[in-house]
């Protein structure tokens, strides 16, 4: 469920497993090998899996760590033994998971020819040349890894198709969702699109696991059904971890915890480019996380203004803000804070084109994009000093905006966190409710 491409473009090779008659008689080469490539948690070795089960066709599975050995040679005896068995129950499925493990890009100094890794990969790339692929074996191969492979690899009648395995979208989490829920007893009602919207970025694994999380709740609590409070308890069990009940904050710090999550949720609700806020929380998680304030798309987004991502800024400000205007003092409470703000005002500048000094110039490249998106800049030394200028800039404007809108609800900031540090956790609509309530004790607004 949730990979509707990748499924269609796999469908071609089952139907070429199914019917190879049909290509031979046009003259048609469907390809050797097929690469899918994705994050990890993204179904990769189902979609394998599936192919071979829909075909009906014998399914070789191996980990390419499994090539790796200590003696030499080994790793390319294991790979003519795999390729000697799918050729003995061809028509069949090669699946090689973790293809990078053996595939990195060779060294172009010559003097790594003999080395295990090397051995292996040569083996592979012979092995793929020497079979015919109207004998009806496929290789599929997955990784999250595609930048670091050989191009010899990549190279046509090798694994000259690459299929995406990308983290689904709204209605593909959705699906995700209920194939998962099917199998837990529930007590309806059940809103798994909340749960969906709740989850953007989230990967098929991941999904799972909420499902999983919210039925282990329900056991926990002594219930034989879940309901749609254990999921939504889930969600953030897998955001933040599990609540750290053995964490006693002083009365001084979960006041400061209640005005920095406040901060950061007045300052959302005061710009028209920032997501609805819809739960703020004081409870410690185990990710060490004090309190959180989590915001919820209403719609999937795909695209992002300037103005979108300058309110974003404003509102990892908002906490440390908070904390500035009321105590007179900081905490080390908005470490992960200035961490995203640093690394969003980073990639206005360098990635998205977004600062008047440097226009639409790219100043970096993504390294791994499908793991940690760390960005490496591609710039003279000079160029990144004032990279650096421009970034702490951007936030230092950015925070001056989120004090601006606190001074300005400063009466309500103060009820606020006074309504949080009493209840440890409310709801959106609880938030928004009380900003929006007249107060005849408030200051009236100039």
């Amino acid at each position: 469920a949730g990979q509707e491409e990748a499924k269609e473009s796999l469908k071609e090779v089952v139907d070429f497993l199914e019917k190879p008659q049909r290509y031979e008689e046009i003259g048609a080469k469907l390809p050797r090998g097929a690469l899918l490539v994705g994050p990890p948690g993204t179904g990769k070795t189902l979609l394998a899996k599936a192919v071979a089960g829909e075909a009906g066709v014998p399914f070789f599975s191996i980990s390419g760590s499994e090539f790796v050995e200590m003696f030499v040679g080994r790793g390319a005896a294991k790979v003519r033994d795999l390729f000697k068995q799918a050729k003995e129950k061809a028509p069949c499925i090669v699946f090689i998971d973790e293809i990078d493990t053996i595939g990195k890009k060779r060294d172009g100094g010559g003097f790594s020819g003999n080395d295990e890794r090397e051995q292996t990969l040569n083996q592979l790339l012979t092995e793929m040349d020497g079979f015919d692929n109207h004998k009806g074996i496929v290789v599929l191969a997955a990784t999250n890894r595609p930048d670091s492979l050989d191009p010899a690899l990549l190279r046509p009648g090798r694994f000259d198709r690459r299929i995406p395995v990308e983290l689904p979208d709204l209605t593909g989490r959705k699906n995700i969702l209920e194939l998962h829920a099917k199998s837990v007893k529930t007590q309806p009602p059940i809103d798994l699109t909340a749960i969906a919207r709740a989850t953007p970025g989230a990967s098929g694994a991941d999904l799972a696991n909420i499902i999983n999380e919210g039925a282990l709740r329900a056991v926990r609590e002594g219930r034989k059904r879940a309901t749609q409070d254990d999921f939504e308890e889930s969600v953030e069990v897998v955001i933040a971890g599990q609540q750290r009940k053995s964490t006693v904050l002083s009365d001084h710090e979960k006041q400061v915890v209640s005005y920095h999550e406040i901060g950061h949720a007045i300052v959302a609700a005061r710009q028209k480019g920032s997501a609805p806020v819809t739960k703020i929380t004081i409870v410690p998680r185990t990710s060490g996380a004090l309190g959180y304030t989590m915001q919820v798309e209403e719609d999937e987004r795909f695209l992002t203004t300037r103005q979108e991502v300058l309110d974003k800024l404003a509102v990892y400000c908002g906490g440390r803000a908070a904390e500035e205007l009321i105590f007179g003092e900081m905490t080390t409470g908005a470490a992960n804070d200035i961490e995203q703000a640093t690394k969003l005002a980073r990639n206005m500048v360098t990635r998205f084109g977004m600062s008047d000094e440097f226009g639409m110039m790219a100043l970096g490249t993504v390294q791994n994009a499908y793991l940690n998106q760390d960005t490496s800049l591609t710039c003279a030394p000079g160029t990144a000093e004032r990279v650096d200028a421009i970034v702490a800039k951007l936030i230092e404007d950015a925070h001056d905006r989120a004090l601006q809108i606190l001074k300005e609800n400063k009466f309500k900031l103060h009820e606020l966190a006074r309504y949080l540090y009493k209840k440890e956790t409310i709801t959106g609509e609880e938030f928004m409710n009380l900003l929006t309530r007249e107060n005849p004790l408030m200051p009236k607004q100039q």
